[in-house]
């Protein structure tokens, strides 16, 4: 059980009778339960020693087979409406679900929404149970060619006998591995939020699908609350705010995924780099530069090359022969070479490499998203080399590092997830078990000395070592995993890289890889979107506007701007010949901190009259008095 304790029950007992026998309010209230760290059916006999977990509505995994069973139930209501409708695949995501549907001649527009709702709703009224049943792989391509359904029967191609599992509810059955809640009775509420396509296996090549999204919620109140945020996520989209403010753009000339910084910006952006680069000079870091590319054989060393080949720009060709170059998809293959480029003896260690390195993935099209899922992005990348001995110091330092960082940016909720390798499929990483053991430990050991609270995640790892992700959650609630530390003891061997120990013996080091924005583009989407463009007054693009009542105050205001200007502060003028109540009303709308209103007494008396933007008038104040004023407001620290 969850609390340590042990329950003995008789094999085949199913979770919903442990839940039943603890309490039948807890009964009600479960939805799935964890069973050896695998999301299983209530009502799934359990026939093995296990841990045991009980999960609801609050709990992820319950979500998850609560939108998961959802996702089933707008299959059998697209079934009632569209006879001969054929399905791809239909899963829970992060925040509801959707279905890939081919609708044949069919063609589904926003306004049929409310119709597959409703027969949503009255089919979850009926609460049919959601029965699991194992089926041999004949019987499985038997029923979904009698029923024409080519999608599931290619699905079928790739799974063995012993593996394949049907569901149903009502008049609906699905190929499905599962879990699903016990009924369709407990959803409640529902809505079906958009439509857009998608290529079938996400194959430009192949048919484009109908992808309908939805969410639902066991009580109707969830729903309404969860819209209401909705709209304010529609309002805050970095997409949105970023045009409006002037921060970055998109080019098709350029190509999809591929962001240009703007102007504004790009002073955004220099500043977050700044503050970091500072940050680490302080900590010992050493700056170095790597270019774009890198030889195909410096990928295939490091195992980049084998496992995210097919997710990076194909090969650049160059005219020797069999000479291939790709766009760099990590720095850490460049920084490995900067280490071997000369020897090192222990005393030298730890070595710290940074960089703001940018790299290159080729996402599908599908996938991108503005700044937080783009095909060029830049990591504050550092990678440091130590000894055993120093291993848990550097990564508490690290820690110590990427906290500091969310804090002055004002991202005050997260989870540390410690994310380990996935026991049931070894294949995925690289390295020898006594590597992976070690590196784990370190960061079980590091986060327990730090006293932070972290959670578990089995098969996140990446391909050469164990990592600590940091999942930070937003102004609306909105889970992101931004910052990141990963253990390597495997890089280091395949490039073969190695110092002079004490005993004047070769050893090898240990890497540390981190990053603690992730990636600038993510960053500063993520960022956006937390502060609603209200970024705070050090990083901001503009800190105050001067807004002269009319041109006979302009050379007054280019005063004030150059005093202003001289003390760092950054300030731009609005000369338009506008009202004054339309420049209020401009610099609402673009987010400046700060309005200076310059009239004939601030002229005549020298001073400024301040707004602050979203609270209106804050007094008249000399201009040395407002200078120091804003120089203690935009330190980080006051912020």
């Amino acid at each position: 059980m969850p609390d340590g304790s042990i329950r003995e029950v008789v094999s085949g007992i199913t979770a919903y009778e442990v839940a039943k026998s603890i309490s039948h309010g807890l009964a009600k209230k479960v939805l799935s339960a964890e069973i050896n760290g695998e999301v299983w059916d209530l009502t799934r006999p359990i026939t093995m020693d296990s841990s045991f977990k009980l999960l609801t509505w609050d709990d992820d995994g319950g979500a998850s087979t609560f939108w998961h069973s959802s996702a089933h139930l707008l299959a059998e209501a697209l079934e009632n409406l569209y006879p001969g409708v054929k399905f791809g695949i239909g899963p829970s995501i992060d925040n509801g679900f959707y279905y890939d549907v081919d609708l044949g001649d069919y063609q589904l527009s926003p306004e049929d929404l409310p119709r597959i709702e409703k027969e949503m709703l009255s089919l979850a009224s009926q609460k049919n149970t959601y029965e699991r049943k194992e089926v041999s792989k004949k019987e499985a391509l038997a029923y979904f060619e009698e029923k024409g359904d080519e999608y599931k029967v290619e699905l079928l191609q790739d799974l063995q006998d012993g593996d394949i599992t049907f569901y149903s509810q009502g008049n609906f059955t699905d190929l499905c591995k599962g879990p699903h809640i016990a009924d369709t009775g407990k959803i409640k509420a529902i809505k079906l939020l958009n439509i857009a396509g998608a290529y079938w296996r996400g194959d430009e090549s192949r048919k484009q699908l109908t992808r309908i999204y939805g969410v639902s919620f066991p009580k109707k109140e969830a729903l309404i609350d969860h819209l209401e945020r909705l709209e304010e996520a529609k309002k805050r989209d970095h997409r949105k705010l970023g045009a409006e403010l002037g921060l970055f753009m998109f080019s098709e000339r350029v190509g999809a995924g591929l962001p240009i910084w703007l102007p504004k910006g790009a002073a955004l952006r220099r500043r977050l780099e700044d503050f970091l680069r500072e940050e680490q000079e302080r900590r010992g870091y050493q700056a170095v530069r790597t270019p774009h590319i890198g030889k195909k054989e410096l990928y295939e060393t490091s195992g980049h090359y084998a496992k995210y080949g097919e997710d990076s720009f194909q090969p650049i060709h160059t005219p020797k022969t069999n000479e291939e170059f790709l766009l760099k998809p990590m720095n850490c293959p460049h920084h490995c070479e900067v280490y071997a480029h000369m020897p090192h003896s222990y005393r030298d260690l730890p070595v710290r490499f940074a960089e703001f390195g940018t790299v290159y993935r080729y996402e599908q099209s599908g996938e991108l998203h503005g700044l937080t899922r783009v095909r060029c992005f830049t990591q504050d990348d550092a990678h440091i080399f130590c000894t055993a001995d120093q291993l848990k110091g550097e990564f508490l330092e690290v820690l110590d590092l990427t906290l500091f960082v969310f804090r002055a940016l004002g991202f005050e909720d997260f989870t540390a997830q410690i994310s380990l390798r996935d026991p049931d499929n070894p294949d995925k990483y690289i390295g020898s078990e006594k590597n992976w053991v070690a590196a784990e430990s370190a960061i079980i050991e590091a986060t327990k000395e730090a006293g932070i609270q972290t959670i578990t995640e089995y098969g996140e790892a990446a391909f050469y070592g164990p990592k600590l992700d940091f999942m930070v959650k937003d102004a609306l609630g909105r889970s992101w995993q931004l910052g990141t530390i990963q253990v390597d003891y495997n890089l280091p061997e395949r490039f073969d890289l190695t110092y002079i120990g004490e005993d004047n013996v070769k050893h090898r080091p240990i890497m540390i890889h981190r990053a603690p924005f992730g990636s600038f583009e993510r960053f500063i989407g993520v960022l956006t979107e937390h502060c609603a463009g209200k970024f705070p007054l050090w990083l901001t693009p503009t800190q105050i506007i001067l807004l002269p009542i009319s041109n006979v105050f302009n050379d007054y205001a280019n005063d004030v701007q150059k005093a202003l200007a001289k003390e760092g502060i950054r300030v731009v003028i609005d000369e338009r010949h506008e009202k004054i109540g339309r420049k209020i009303r401009d610099a609402e709308v673009n987010k400046i901190p700060y309005m200076a209103i310059l009239g004939e007494r601030e002229m005549e008396e020298n001073t400024v009259a301040i707004r602050q933007q979203g609270k209106g008038n804050i007094g008249t104040f000399s201009i040395e008095d407002w200078t120091k004023s804003m120089k203690k407001f935009a330190a980080i620290s006051q912020d």
